[in-house]
């Protein structure tokens, strides 16, 4: 049996170097995703012949695709054996197109594997959002301009020791403007704001936010390196009354933080299909195909 342990952040400086072996673009593979979601899916995690691994889920446990380096295959073997023994049937997520490719040819005929649409990661050009230029992001350039006319007096601040307890405070009151804060997914959700914001500076997160004089706090983002060529943003916040404030906090948090990556990673929509359609607007330049793989 594999000796899977809950995720802990003194874990971030083994994860870190196998994560970067692989040099995924999937948001499964970066420690700040895995820590502050680790309440709310069981995350735990183990080191098995040179790859990072880890097991989630509850009533439905699930594998992500190993990363690290070296051969894959007695690692496969051994989540497949650890699965076993605990007697629950062996699943894998987080696998893009390649490695669907690579565990039939490794293991031929021994897997069914499933598209998961809700997983797909959104992903773009850096560029497209810094620039938000052509045709195809005039509506978002307008919202923009709009809200500069009604708040010349924006600013944008990395956010830093001195601020963060203000972010922690608007999405207090962000929470509440949505109507229903017992509402299961955005409990969850907001539990893993609160770990980001709680380790921070721990996790090496990266974070923005733009304040009006009137106002104070409108918007917020966060997020962190994710592979060699790809930024993830994990949070981005804003007051949805004032018109633009997503838009720019998206663009700025871009503009202070992305320039050094090619591809700025999005995450999934988890079929909300408002959710869908928003980042479905900023035209991805990649849709990141993403399966499961069952034991046959």
């Amino acid at each position: 049996m594999v000796d899977f342990k809950d995720i802990e952040l003194k874990d971030k400086a083994w994860i870190d170097p196998l994560l970067k072996m692989s040099d995924f673009k999937g948001s499964e593979y970066v420690f700040s995703n895995n820590y502050n979601w680790k309440d709310i899916y069981h995350i735990q995690v183990a080191q098995v012949g040179g790859y990072y691994c880890v097991r989630s889920g509850i009533e439905e446990r699930s594998y992500l695709y190993p990363s690290g380096s070296g051969d894959i295959a007695p690692v496969i073997e051994a989540l497949i054996q650890d699965a076993k023994e605990r007697e629950c049937p062996f699943q894998m997520h987080g696998i893009v197109k390649e490695n669907v490719a690579l565990l039939e040819t490794l293991f031929p005929g021994r897997f069914a594997f499933e598209e998961y649409r809700d997983g797909f990661d959104y992903i773009y050009n850096t560029v497209d959002l810094a620039t938000l230029s052509g045709k195809k992001y005039h509506g978002k350039r307008n919202h923009i301009t709009k809200f500069k006319q009604n708040h010349p007096d924006w600013v944008y601040e990395p956010i830093t020791a001195e601020n963060i307890e203000e972010c922690r405070a608007m999405n207090k009151i962000w929470c509440e403007k949505q109507g229903n804060c017992n509402d299961p997914s955005l409990k969850q959700e907001l539990c893993a704001v609160k770990k980001a914001l709680d380790h921070f500076f721990d996790e090496g997160l990266k974070g923005g936010l733009i304040r009006t004089k009137e106002e104070g706090i409108v918007a917020y983002s966060i997020g962190a390196p994710l592979s060699s060529d790809t930024f993830i943003v994990h949070i981005e916040k804003a007051f949805a009354e004032v018109q633009g404030a997503y838009p720019i906090i998206n663009q700025e948090f871009v503009r202070h933080n992305c320039m050094d990556y090619k591809y700025v990673n999005r995450e999934d929509d988890v079929g909300d299909e408002g959710l869908r359609k928003a980042k479905l607007s900023y035209k991805p330049a990649i849709l990141l195909e993403k399966y499961t793989a069952t034991l046959k």
